[in-house]
C-alpha cells in the first residue's frame, strides 16, 4: 500500500485517536495532509474536536467521581495542581477555555475542575467552546505550514513523508521528554524530603 493510500485510509482515524490522547501533532499533520490533497480540512478539524473534547470531558467526569483520590496519588502533578488552582480562583472562564492549548495541562485540568465545584454545565460548554477554536486553530496552522513548506521548498512531493514522520516525532519527542521530566521530579522529591 502506497503513502498516500495510508494516509487516506487510515488518516482521520488518526487524527482522532491521536487528539483524544492528547496530542497537537497529529491535528498538525492533519493539516498538513489536508494542504497536501490527501484529506480534508474540514473532516480534521471536526474529529480533532471530538477527540479532543470527548477526551476532556472523561477526565472531567473522573475527576467528579475520585479526582481527589487520584491526584492525590500524583505527588509530580502537585505543583502544577498548585498553578491551576491559583487560576481557577481568579480566572474561571479563561482557564477552562485555554487550558488545552498550554502543553502538559490537559490531563491534569479536567481531572481537577471536576473535582472542584464548577458546574458540569459550565464546564461542558466552555469545554465545547475551546475545542472548536483549538481544533480550528491548530488544524489551520498544519494547513498553513504545509503552504509555507511548499513556498519554500517548491517540490514538495518527495519530502512529504519526511515532513509529516518529522511533525510526528516532534510530537513524540516532546511528549518523551515531559515525561521524562517528571519522573525524574518524582523520583527527587524522597531524597529531597529526607535531606535534613
Amino acid at each position: 500500500m502506497s503513502f498516500e493510500l495510508i494516509i487516506q485510509k487510515y488518516g482521520y482515524l488518526a487524527v482522532f485517536l491521536g487528539t483524544f490522547f492528547e496530542g497537537e501533532s497529529p491535528l498538525v499533520a492533519g493539516g498538513f495532509a489536508a494542504q497536501r490533497g490527501y484529506l480534508h480540512l474540514s473532516w480534521v478539524i471536526a474529529l480533532a474536536f471530538l477527540g479532543s473534547v470527548a477526551w476532556d470531558q472523561i477526565y472531567f467526569f473522573a475527576g467528579r467521581r475520585k479526582g481527589k483520590a487520584i491526584l492525590a496519588k500524583r505527588p509530580s502533578w502537585q505543583p502544577r495542581i498548585a498553578k491551576i488552582n491559583h487560576f481557577l480562583d481568579r480566572h474561571q472562564i479563561w482557564l477552562i477555555l485555554g487550558f488545552r492549548f498550554v502543553y502538559g495541562l490537559r490531563t491534569i485540568t479536567p481531572l481537577l475542575l471536576g473535582s472542584s465545584s464548577i458546574k458540569t454545565s459550565r464546564f461542558v460548554v466552555l469545554n465545547i467552546i475551546s475545542g472548536v477554536l483549538w481544533a480550528v486553530a491548530v488544524g489551520t496552522a498544519g494547513y498553513l505550514f504545509g503552504s509555507a513548506m511548499e513556498a519554500a521548498i517548491g517540490d514538495i512531493k518527495r519530502h512529504e513523508k519526511i515532513i509529516l514522520t518529522g511533525i510526528l516525532a516532534l510530537g513524540l519527542i516532546l511528549w518523551g521528554f515531559q515525561h521524562w521530566r517528571r519522573r525524574k521530579t518524582n523520583a527527587a522529591r524522597p531524597s529531597e524530603s529526607a535531606a535534613p
